[in-house]
Formats: structure tokens, sequence, C-alpha cells
């Protein structure tokens, strides 16, 4: 996969399909790889007649480390802003923002539909505010507004998702994430098999080295994230919310949520779906994704 310089760092990205169609960015979630993001759905989506880009986010996988930011603690950031006090963080989710309009501007590219999952879709809801003339759509997949009061996620998601693994071993952190996305992940109509929850987990442990300092980083980047409730009723990009109503880690809520801030949010609720990317919801995506994005190319004429 090619690197590409954006926003003053090196960034890992794939694309699929023609230069010449229109793009589809693809922004991944927390400590996720670009990987994450299923081939078979790039390529369907690009085979609909898209250029589609998968990318690492700063600080995971091959892109660039930040590790001259120093080292961050999550646990001590979210303590601090439980007792009112001040966190600046190493970077922000708008720094992330800028990452990917920066990685489209490098690319040549002056729009794109924005698509984003988990964290991913937090930083794509900011592409839309921050970014609009850049903004073709935005979908916002598994992902929240941040307003205060909305259900958190299941105690037992929201610990396995920064556990460490007991070692560095590679078996070791191939069982970690295996476990990671059976506790997070749909159950039963889109769960995964063992062979592809393997299969994956030995794909994204080959790629790239434990790296816990940049994963730290890209949390406190979103425990000190402002809330973005109020700011999304200025989104003007047609939007899709797609969300789980099965969802341990992010609380299906927080889709609603989504779509009632942004006026005129099309909200697609999937019932029995976790928080992940299984074969079984490959379909699904492709539907809702390629759907939309067609509808809204046919709107603006193309």
């Amino acid at each position: 996969m090619p690197q590409i310089k954006a926003n003053g760092l090196s960034f890992e990205y794939e694309s699929f399909g023609s230069v010449k169609d229109p793009a589809i960015l693809m922004i991944m979630g927390f400590s996720a790889q670009l990987t994450m993001w299923p081939v078979e759905l790039c390529e369907s989506l690009a085979s609909r007649g898209y250029r589609v880009i998968r990318f690492d986010n700063r600080d995971i996988g091959k892109s660039e480390k930040l590790d001259r930011l120093g080292k961050v603690s999550p646990a001590e950031a979210f303590a601090k802003l439980m007792s009112g006090q001040t966190v600046t963080p190493p970077y922000t989710l708008n720094d992330m923002a800028a990452d990917a309009v920066g990685l489209l501007h490098a690319l040549g590219i002056a729009k794109a539909h924005i698509v984003g999952a988990s964290m991913g879709g937090m930083i794509a809801q900011l592409v839309a505010l921050d970014h609009p003339q850049n903004t073709l759509s935005l979908t916002s997949i598994m992902s929240t507004t941040g307003r205060p009061g909305l259900p958190p996620g299941k105690p037992e998601a929201m610990a396995v998702l920064t556990q460490t693994p007991d070692n560095l071993e590679r078996e070791t952190r191939i069982v970690q994430a295996m476990k990671i996305w059976r506790i997070i992940g749909s159950q039963p109509a889109y769960a995964a098999s063992d062979v592809e929850l393997r299969s994956q987990a030995e794909r994204e442990v080959d790629r790239t080295p434990y790296g816990p300092d940049g994963m730290a980083r890209q949390l406190v980047a979103v425990v000190t994230a402002p809330p973005r409730h109020e700011r999304l009723k200025a989104v003007k990009a047609p939007t899709l919310v797609i969300h789980g109503t099965d969802d341990p880690l992010v609380s299906v809520e927080g889709g609603k949520d989504t779509a009632a801030c942004i006026p005129g949010a099309r909200l697609k609720l999937v019932a029995g779906m976790g928080h992940d990317f299984t074969s079984k919801l490959v379909p699904v995506y492709l539907r809702e994704i390629a759907d939309f994005v067609a509808e809204v190319d046919s709107r603006r004429g193309k």
C-alpha cells in the first residue's frame, strides 16, 4: 500500500476503483487499522462506480506515529475531566478530521462522500462541520454525538477495548483481539465464525507491531472531545446514520441522537448488529451506503 504526505504527516492508504469516479473516504475507529474496512465492501462499492479510499489514522497501523508528543494516560485524563479539570490532549478529533481532508487534497480530490465508523464517525461528523466544502455526504456508523447523559456502553465492552494483552507474543495478541471482537461484536444474527475472527486477528496482528502509546493518544482525543450535538444542527450535507440495535460499545441511543441532531438525516437501525464489520454485515453496509451515495449523486446530477 502507498504512503502519502497530508496535513504534515505520512499516511498509509489504499484506493479501489477509478480515479475518475466520485470518491468515498472511509475513516476507521479507535485503534483500528484501515484493514478493518472489509475488502469486499470496498471492492463492491468500487464496482458501483466509486473510488473508495481507506487509510490508517495517525498513530495507528502504518501511518505516522506521534511519539514526539509524549505518553498520555487515558485513565488520568478521564479522572481529571470527571473532577472538572481541563485536559489538553496531544491532538484532537478536529486535527484528525483535518488529516482526512488533507489526504483528499493530497490525492487531488476536491470533494468526497465521507464515511466513518465509531471514532471515525465522530471524525466524519467533524469533516462535515469543519470542511463542508469537501463533503458530498456524511455517513456516520455506530457513532454518537457525545451528548452528556446518553447511555454508556456496557461495562464489559468498555473494559475489554482498553485491556492490554498479557504479553506481546503473537498468539497472545491474536487471542486478545478475538476476545475483543467477540464481546463488542454482533450476536447472533451477524456473528463472525471463529475462523473469520482468527483470520482477521492474524491479519491485524501481523500487519504492524503493538502500539499502546498511539492508542492512548487516540483515546484521549476521544474522551476530551467536546459534545457535538449542538454543532451538528449546522450540518448541510445529506446524512445517513447506521447503527446496530445491539451495539454493546456505543449505545444505539448515540446513533438516534446523531440522526435527530442533523437536519434531514436518515436513520437506519439494524437489528442484531453490534460494533463490527463481519462478512455477514457486508451486504447490509453495501446496500445502505451504495444506495445512499447513489441517491445523493443523482440529486446533484452526477
